[in-house]
């Protein structure tokens, strides 16, 4: 019952964080957050799942690689957006602009 209840307090946070996802699209700092809060959900989903069946941690420390090194690109795209631009409004930078 413990496993279920947890299971949907994580689809609920991740839920929130998918829902600022679409919602605020105009700021790219707004989004990485959002999707930061959501791989951080995800890994506690997968944490919980791993320590019920009582598997190795292994496998949550490769995601966390992957998660670290997806963040730390989406924040180098920032820097050089706001530094291309000014602003990380989406709407005031040609995308397809180099």
């Amino acid at each position: 019952m413990m496993m279920v209840f947890n299971i949907y307090m994580m689809c609920l946070v991740m839920g929130s964080g998918i829902w600022v996802f679409c919602s605020k699209r105009k700021h790219l700092l707004v989004t990485l957050l959002s999707l930061e809060f959501i791989v951080l959900s995800l890994f506690l989903m997968l944490f919980i799942m791993l320590n019920m069946f009582e598997y190795e941690m292994y496998f949550s420390m490769v995601f966390l690689t992957f998660s670290v090194c997806e963040g730390a690109l989406g924040l180098a795209i920032l820097v050089s957006m706001v530094r291309m631009s000014g602003s990380d409004f989406f709407s005031t930078i040609g995308v397809l602009q180099c």
